[in-house]
């Protein structure tokens, strides 16, 4: 590609990799980590570590994403639980009775995730030196002042991490177990952290060791077991140790600790030079297959760090990113807001960077998930509102069960409509004609079903309406959280997924069907906007403060209904909308209000204040070793939250932001560069992807555009607007072809 030659004639040293990331994108410390969520992050989807300490002790917090406390709600079984009777008990004013069946039960520590315990290294009376983490190769080290080192990496396939100990003489690692043993009880109220692990009430976990090996095996609610096995060599020639480490379940089928055991030694005696470069390989592979460079060195490093731990987290065949994704609290307590599935925001921000950013492999991994539980949330929807088709609770365990919580969320009737988007992305961004068929439609299409039930009421104006109906999170679980019409946030997700699914209905000759939905369609209200053209949470409801959730603001990004191409009245919408952004300030922002901001901003046009949003972001909102930490860590004002419980979909939503800078093709024109800054001037992207199964390379250099091209996967129709020109180009573009646009000379 003519990008990767620019970027090779820039580079000064033949090992300098031929594109980024490059040693500065990563993290370097010379002052240790001394807390868990400061660590360096390893992980291949399904086990993540966190290395950690200054070495007395050097701490390495283990996890596999799949541990759960998987007991259920008992109170959701109750006659009572129904959307018939929160109606009714809403329109009494029994506000005490509403909090006992649908709130109290999260005050519960269980159904949580849980951790796997950690390994420690005794380097006492070693000075620390150093510590940090290799993007390109996803390798943390530590160092110090006696030459000893540590060298740990999660491998990318395999379920095995490896530490490497350069010390001269042995170093046997110490197995922790969690303390999950104690007296379960309810807590006082809903906190971020909801207790110690203690509570969860497991026996004493059966613990082995031996000359090279420690392991326990540990059991937990409902006969769920798992095993963390750990063995080490030592090579006194080298004076170096190895330790291979791996935590098994029993979801995988037989004895975790025979499976465990079996792991780790097949591995210790294979040796790691295979481990080591199949590890490389395909980190060297996600590396190759799309990268950045932008002149704005936060932001383009966030960017790296971000997309890193996507790579790290999100697999298709491993669980979902939950809260932390593989990277489960180590501090003896439960995971902030038990590291559960929140589907008001948090997965579907998690997933944002996998459409343009090229992963479609990692996403394919969440839209499965969602059609493997669609069972689960059938129950749901015929238990809670006996009604037919397909709802998504907001908050859910590992199997997509219902947890609780604020019930003007979890029971929303709109999370499905908002998870709809990603399985219709999944399609429209690889132009996969039989996962359009076989799943990405008959997804949306029982979602639209519900949606239709849901809906039949009419307003005063004899238009469809949702009869409770919020847009998370105003007010809280205050009563006034469901608005006395329907909201933007609900009337927008009906809107979009009514016309998705007739669009795809239409692709697949379904066209009775599609004429079926925009008929519903038609049936709804247009979105709510005021005199200046902003919109409004609902009906005559103006924004009435600064707020983390810009939800109202659905219908301009990610939904796409009010776009700049519609033309002067979407335009003027946006930048009303954004102004009244503006009036009230960021004092009730967390960090995702900064890099949404950025993305609602890309749309509107507006690259400075994109641009300012996520540098804001990568300043204010991270902690050193770039985990989002949701508050402002600088006091300087960016938000009235200061506090730092690890999320990671706002570190997603950061790198989706920027993508969506260089690269847009929702509207079915593929436009690059379409909000970036006036002073950009030099920039470049290799393989973003477009909608419709493209790959778009481009650069910019001294202001000027000297590379775009096209590559089709699929072949079919290309529109590209290119740079400064309003005019459309139409190409017709065969499989497998590559289409440039500017001749770099």
């Amino acid at each position: 590609m003519t990008t990767l030659v620019a970027l090779l004639s820039l580079c000064a040293a033949p090992e300098t990799p031929a594109h980024p990331p490059y040693p500065e994108h990563g993290l370097a410390f010379d002052t240790p980590a001394m807390t868990w969520d400061e660590a360096l992050p390893l992980g291949n989807g399904i086990m993540g570590a966190l290395v950690w300490g200054d070495g007395a002790p050097l701490n390495i917090s283990l996890d596999r994403t799949d541990l759960w406390d998987l007991r259920p709600v008992p109170e959701f079984a109750s006659a009572d639980y129904s959307y018939a009777v929160m109606r009714e008990w809403e329109r009494a004013g029994r506000y005490d009775e509403l909090a006992k069946l649908y709130e109290l039960p999260y005050h519960r520590p269980a159904p949580t995730k849980i951790p796997a315990g950690r390994l420690t290294l005794a380097f006492d009376g070693a000075a620390f030196g150093s510590t940090g983490l290799d993007l390109a190769a996803a390798t943390g080290h530590v160092s110090f002042g006696n030459g000893a080192r540590v060298t740990a990496w999660v491998h990318a396939t395999a379920p095995l991490g490896v530490l490497e100990i350069e010390a001269g003489a042995p170093v046997r690692p110490v197995l922790v177990a969690p303390l999950f043993g104690g007296k379960e009880h309810i807590q006082s109220e809903i906190g971020i952290e909801a207790g110690e692990l203690a509570q969860l009430g497991y026996g004493a976990p059966r613990e082995s060791a031996g000359d090279r090996f420690a392991a326990y095996e540990q059991e937990g609610w409902g006969g769920f077991r798992f095993a963390v096995y750990v063995g080490w060599r030592f090579d006194e020639g080298a004076g170096k140790t190895t330790v291979i480490w791996t935590v098994a379940s029993s979801v995988e089928g037989g004895e975790p600790m025979a499976i465990g055991k079996a792991r780790v030694e097949t591995a210790l005696d294979g040796g790691l030079d295979a481990l080591r470069q199949a590890h490389l390989a395909w980190w060297r592979a996600y590396w190759d297959r799309t990268w950045l460079r932008v002149p704005h060195a936060r932001i383009e490093r966030q960017w790296y760090l971000d997309t890193y731990k996507l790579g790290a987290a999100a697999r298709p065949d491993a669980p979902p990113v939950s809260l932390q994704g593989p990277w489960t609290a180590d501090n003896g307590r439960l995971p902030p807001w038990k590291g559960d599935y929140h589907h008001d925001l948090n997965t579907q921000m998690t997933y944002w960077p996998c459409y343009s950013g090229n992963r479609l492999e990692a996403a394919r991994g969440f839209v499965d998930w969602l059609w493997d539980h669609r069972e689960n949330c059938r129950a749901w929807t015929r238990k809670f509102f006996d009604l037919p088709g397909l709802a998504v609770p907001m908050t859910t365990d590992l199997h997509c069960n219902q947890i609780g919580g604020w019930r003007q969320y979890t029971h929303s009737a709109m999370m499905g409509s908002w998870l709809a988007q990603h399985v219709y992305w999944q399609w429209k961004f690889s132009g996969d004609p039989d996962f359009l068929r076989e799943r990405a439609y008959p997804y949306a299409r029982e979602c639209a079903v519900f949606v239709e039930a849901v809906t039949r009421e009419r307003d005063a104006n004899g238009l469809r309406t949702l009869p409770l109906s919020s847009s998370p999170e105003f007010y809280d679980n205050k009563p006034e959280a469901w608005f006395p019409t329907i909201t933007n946030h609900d009337l927008a997700l009906c809107r979009w997924l009514l016309t998705a699914t007739a669009e795809m209905a239409d692709t697949v000759g379904e066209k009775e069907d599609a004429a079926h939905w925009r008929g519903v369609l038609a049936e709804f209200p247009e979105l709510f906007r005021d005199q200046n053209g902003a919109l409004l949470l609902a009906e005559n409801h103006p924004l009435p403060f600064s707020h983390r959730h810009h939800s109202h603001l659905m219908a301009i990004y990610p939904l796409g209904l009010v776009d700049w191409a519609n033309g002067e009245e979407d335009r003027r919408t946006m930048l009303a909308s954004l102004a009244e952004l503006d009036k009230f300030g960021p004092g009730g922002w967390v960090g995702f209000g900064y890099t949404w901001l950025a993305s609602l901003a890309a749309r509107a046009r507006d690259g400075e204040r994109a641009a300012r949003a996520l540098d804001i972001f990568a300043e204010a909102f991270v902690l050193r070793n770039s985990f989002n930490a949701n508050g402002d860590q600088t006091g300087k004002g960016y938000s009235n939250f200061t506090y730092r419980p690890f999320t990671l979909e706002t570190n997603c939503s950061n790198a989706s932001a920027l993508q969506e800078m260089l690269l847009q093709s929702h509207t079915g024109v593929i436009e690059v560069f379409p909000a970036i800054p006036a002073d950009w001037d030099d920039v470049a992207f290799h393989h973003l992807r477009a909608q419709g199964g493209f790959l778009v390379s481009a650069e910019k250099r001294a202001g000027k555009l000297v590379s775009l091209t096209i590559e089709s996967e699929r072949g079919g129709p290309a529109r590209v607007r290119i740079p400064g020109s309003e005019t459309v180009e139409f190409f017709e573009l065969a499989p497998g072809t590559e289409l440039a646009l500017v001749d770099p000379g």
